[in-house]
C-alpha cells in the first residue's frame, strides 16, 4: 500500500467549519502523528480516513482498498462479552490461546472469562487497544488511545503497540507529544 495523500479538504458541520484547505500526506508503512487543540478537526479528519465522513472538497487518496483497523476514543467494547470474544468479533480467526497472550502481554491476566462490565477503564482501554491491534489491518487509526491508563501501564501497552505496529501505517492523534515520540512518530501533523 502507498502514501494516503489528502489535497485541500474541507469538512463543516452546518455553519461551523472544522477542516479547511487542509492538506497532508501520510507516508505508507510509518507512524505519522495528528496533534492539535480540542475541536480543531483531529477526530473528525480520523472519521474521513474511516470512510464515516465525506469532506465537503478535497480528495483522499491512496486510501480505497486498505483494509482499516480503529482505536476510538472511547472504548466501544461489547459489555457482556469477555475480552476474547470483543476481539475475535474483528479477529474470529485469532485462537483464543493466542488472544488470552496478547491480554497478559499487556497486564490483563486472569480475566480472560470475565464479561468486559466487570472491568476498570483501563482495562477496557487495553482491550480495545489490542481488538485494533490483532485485527487484520493497512491502516490503523488511533485517536487518543491511551488516555486513562497510568504511565507504568501505559508504558507497557506502548512497547506491545511499537512491536506490533513496526512496518504498518499508523495514524496516532494525541495531545501528549511525548507519546508520539515514543511510539516513533515520523512526522507531526498540526492541526
Amino acid at each position: 500500500m502507498g502514501d494516503i495523500i489528502l489535497r485541500d479538504i474541507c469538512k463543516s458541520y452546518g455553519e461551523h467549519p472544522v477542516l479547511t484547505h487542509f492538506s497532508a500526506v501520510f507516508p505508507a508503512g510509518k507512524v505519522s502523528c495528528i496533534t492539535g487543540p480540542s475541536g480543531k478537526g483531529k477526530t473528525t479528519l480520523l472519521r474521513l480516513l474511516m470512510g464515516l465522513e465525506t469532506p465537503d472538497s478535497g480528495s483522499i487518496e491512496g486510501i480505497s482498498g486498505q483494509r482499516v483497523s480503529v482505536v476510538f476514543q472511547e472504548s466501544r467494547l461489547c459489555d457482556n462479552l469477555s475480552a476474547p470474544a470483543n476481539i475475535r468479533l474483528v479477529s474470529p480467526d485469532r485462537q483464543r490461546s493466542e488472544i488470552v497472550k496478547a491480554m497478559q502481554e499487556v497486564g490483563l491476566v486472569g480475566c480472560a472469562d470475565q464479561p468486559v462490565r466487570e472491568f476498570s477503564g483501563g482495562m477496557r482501554r487495553r482491550v480495545a487497544i489490542l481488538r485494533a491491534l490483532l485485527a487484520e489491518y493497512d491502516l490503523l487509526l488511533l485517536d487518543e488511545p491511551f488516555k486513562g491508563l497510568d504511565s507504568e501501564t501505559k508504558g507497557l501497552v506502548m512497547e506491545d503497540t511499537i512491536r506490533r505496529t513496526r512496518g504498518k501505517t499508523v495514524i496516532f492523534v494525541t495531545h501528549a507529544l511525548e507519546e508520539a515520540k515514543r511510539l516513533g512518530a515520523c512526522q507531526q501533523v498540526a492541526l
